[in-house]
C-alpha cells in the first residue's frame, strides 16, 4: 500500500511511519508547512508547526530512508482554521482549532492531494484505532485512554476512514513509543510533547485575540445584571472561565465566580456562581457522521473537550440538528466546543454547540 505519512516534527507521528514502513508499506513523509513565516509559530515545546519541527521530521524520515517532502498549506490552514478561530471567538463562542484542523486539512486537504497522487491512505501519529466491520470502517478510542485523540478525529466522516491509518492506535504507552524511537535511533525520541495552540506561540489566546480583533471595553455584570467589572473585549472569555476576571466588585458570599455568558451583540460577560454553570441538555448543528447517520434516539455517551469525562447521554437527531441530554449535569460546556457521541468505544460522530440548557 502507497501510504502518505503525515509527520509534525513530533516523536509519535515518527514512530508511526517507521512502523508502517516494518509493515512493509511504500510510505512517503510529508510534513505540512501552515504558516507562510515559520519561525513565528514557535520555539520549544509549544504547538506544533514551527522551522524546527520541520527539520526534525526530515531528520526522522532520513533515519527511516523514506523520501520526505514539505507541503505548503498555509493559505488553507489560515481560511480553514484561523479565521474560524478568530470568527467563533468573535460570535462569543469557543471552537477547538486541533479538531478543525483534521477536517479541514490533515483529512480533507491533505488526503485529497494525497489520493489524487496515487496514495491509498494518509496515516497519522493520533491515538484511535480503526476496525472493519461489514463493509463497515468504524473509528474507535485508542486502548491506552490517556492519550485517546478519537475526539479530535470525531469530525471524520466514512470515506476519509476508508483512506486513515492510526498506527499508534493499539495498546501503547507513550513510554514505550519514546522508548522505541530511541531504539530506532530517531533523536527526537526525548522531544517534549506538543502544547497548545500552534498557531499562538506564546500560549496567550487572549493577547492573540485582541491583537486580530482589537479592544472594545464593555462590563462585566453578575446573574442579576449588576456591574462588576470592565473588560477589554468580550472576545478574550469563554464560559467556564474563572482566572482573569479582575472583577472590581466581590460577591457577597466571598465565592468565586465563573463566566456565564459572553454576548458579543451587547458587548457583555456575565458571570455567577459555579453552580450555575450546571448543563442538562445542548442543541448541536452542523452534524457529523463517522459511518451512516443514526436516526431518531438512541443512549450513548457524549464528550465535549479532548480529555473530558464522556457522561452518559439520550441523542437525538433533528434533521440538521442534534439534541444531547445528559444524565447528570456538567459545568463548563460552552458553545462553538465540539459534542462528539460514542457508543461504547466506537466515535459515532460530532455535531456543533450551538445552545446549552
Amino acid at each position: 500500500m502507497r501510504v502518505l505519512a503525515a509527520m509534525s516534527g513530533g516523536v509519535d507521528s515518527a514512530v508511526a511511519a517507521a512502523r508502517l514502513v516494518d509493515a512493509g508499506h511504500d510510505v512517503t513523509g510529508v510534513h505540512l508547512a501552515l504558516s507562510k513565516n515559520p519561525q513565528t509559530y514557535r520555539s520549544g515545546a509549544r504547538g506544533c508547526c514551527s522551522l524546527e519541527d520541520s527539520h526534525d521530521a526530515r531528520r526522522a524520515a532520513d533515519v527511516l530512508g523514506i523520501p520526505f517532502y514539505v507541503w505548503d498549506l498555509s493559505d488553507e490552514f489560515d481560511a480553514g482554521v484561523v479565521q474560524d478561530f478568530l470568527a467563533e471567538y468573535a460570535a462569543g463562542r469557543t471552537p477547538n482549532p486541533c479538531l478543525r484542523c483534521n477536517e479541514k486539512i490533515k483529512f480533507a486537504a491533505v488526503l485529497e492531494r494525497g489520493l489524487a497522487l496515487g496514495f491509498d491512505a494518509v496515516a497519522t501519529g493520533h491515538y484511535a484505532r480503526t476496525r472493519s466491520e461489514g463493509g463497515t470502517v468504524q473509528l474507535l478510542r485508542s486502548t491506552e485512554e490517556r492519550k485517546d485523540q478519537s475526539y479530535v478525529l470525531g469530525v471524520l466522516n466514512q470515506e476519509q476512514l476508508r483512506h486513515s491509518l492510526f498506527p499508534l492506535g493499539p495498546a501503547t504507552a507513550k513510554a514505550e513509543i519514546r522508548a522505541e524511537a530511541a531504539a530506532r535511533g530517531l533523536y527526537l525520541a526525548k522531544k517534549p510533547d506538543s502544547h497548545d495552540i500552534c498557531f499562538i506561540p506564546s500560549g496567550d489566546t487572549a493577547g492573540f485575540l485582541t491583537s486580530r480583533l482589537g479592544r472594545r471595553t464593555g462590563d462585566i455584570v453578575d446573574d442579576h445584571g449588576a456591574v462588576v467589572g470592565a473588560h477589554a473585549g468580550a472576545h478574550q472569555f469563554t464560559v467556564g472561565q474563572r482566572h482573569g476576571l479582575h472583577l472590581s466588585v466581590p460577591a457577597a458570599d466571598g465565592r468565586p465566580r465563573y463566566v456565564l455568558a459572553v454576548s458579543p451583540s451587547t458587548n457583555t460577560v456575565t458571570v455567577g456562581p459555579k453552580e450555575l454553570l450546571a448543563v442538562r441538555a445542548m442543541t448541536g448543528i452542523r452534524p457529523t457522521w463517522t459511518e451512516a447517520p443514526v436516526a431518531g434516539a438512541w443512549r450513548g455517551l457524549a464528550q465535549w473537550r479532548a480529555h473530558a469525562e464522556p457522561m452518559p447521554a439520550t441523542i437525538r437527531a433533528l434533521g440538521e440538528q442534534m439534541s444531547v441530554e445528559l444524565d447528570e449535569p456538567a459545568h463548563g460546556i460552552a458553545p462553538g466546543q465540539a459534542v462528539v457521541y460514542y457508543d461504547g468505544e466506537r466515535v459515532v460522530g460530532s455535531a456543533t454547540i450551538a445552545e446549552t440548557r
